[in-house]
C-alpha cells in the first residue's frame, strides 16, 4: 500500500502490557469508529506494513487499546512503539458542505472575499493550539486560521475555500 493512497489514523504511543499490547493515541474526532477495525497499516521507514488486530478497545479519550497478530511480547510491542497508523483513504467518510479533511484541501486556492485571491493551501499546521492554513503566495508564506467564523465555502469542484478574515490579517504577512 502506498502512503498517498493512505490516510494518518495516529502513532502507537506506549506499550499497555507485557503481552505486547499497545496504545494508539488516534487523530480524530471520533474513535469509536475506530473500535471494529480488522487491520491497519504501520509505517516502518518509508514503507506501510499491514497488521492484523486481535482485540481492541476504547482506551481514556482518543485513545484505543490493541493486540495485533503476532506482535505478543514486550520486545515485539518495543518494535512499534512510536510508528505512525495508517488507513486506506477509500475508508474515510465522503464529507459534503463545508467540512473538510486536512490532507482533502492541500493544493486548493483561498480566496478571501475582501482581499481577493491568497494563494494556494500548501500545509495544514495542527500542531498549534488553532490549526492553521499554511498558505504560498508567490513565496510568501501566509497563516490563517482555521475557524469556523472564517471558512464561508467550500467548492470541491473548483478546488477552492472561500474565507473572511478580519481586516489587516492578510496583510500582516505582505
Amino acid at each position: 500500500m502506498r502512503k498517498e493512497d493512505c490516510f494518518y489514523l495516529g502513532k502507537i504511543v506506549t506499550k499497555y502490557s507485557f503481552k505486547g499490547e499497545v496504545v494508539i493515541k488516534l487523530d480524530t474526532d471520533e474513535p469509536e469508529l475506530y473500535t471494529e477495525m480488522e487491520s491497519v497499516y504501520v509505517e516502518f521507514g518509508s514503507n506501510l506494513v499491514p497488521f492484523f488486530i486481535e482485540k481492541s478497545s476504547l482506551h481514556k479519550g482518543n485513545q484505543l487499546r490493541v493486540q495485533f497478530e503476532d506482535v505478543y511480547s514486550d520486545e515485539e510491542a518495543d518494535s512499534i512503539l512510536k510508528c505512525g497508523i495508517y488507513l486506506p483513504s477509500t475508508l474515510l467518510p465522503k464529507l459534503s458542505g463545508d467540512k473538510f479533511y486536512f490532507h482533502e484541501v492541500i493544493g486548493f486556492t483561498v480566496v478571501d472575499v475582501n482581499f481577493g485571491e491568497v494563494g494556494q493551501i500548501v500545509h495544514i499546521n495542527d500542531k498549534a493550539a488553532q490549526p492553521l492554513f499554511e498558505i504560498d503566495r508567490d513565496g510568501t508564506e501566509i497563516f490563517i486560521p482555521m475557524v469556523d467564523e472564517f471558512i464561508r465555502k467550500v467548492n470541491r469542484e473548483n478546488n477552492t475555500i472561500e474565507v473572511e478574515t478580519p481586516e489587516g490579517l492578510i496583510d500582516l504577512y505582505l
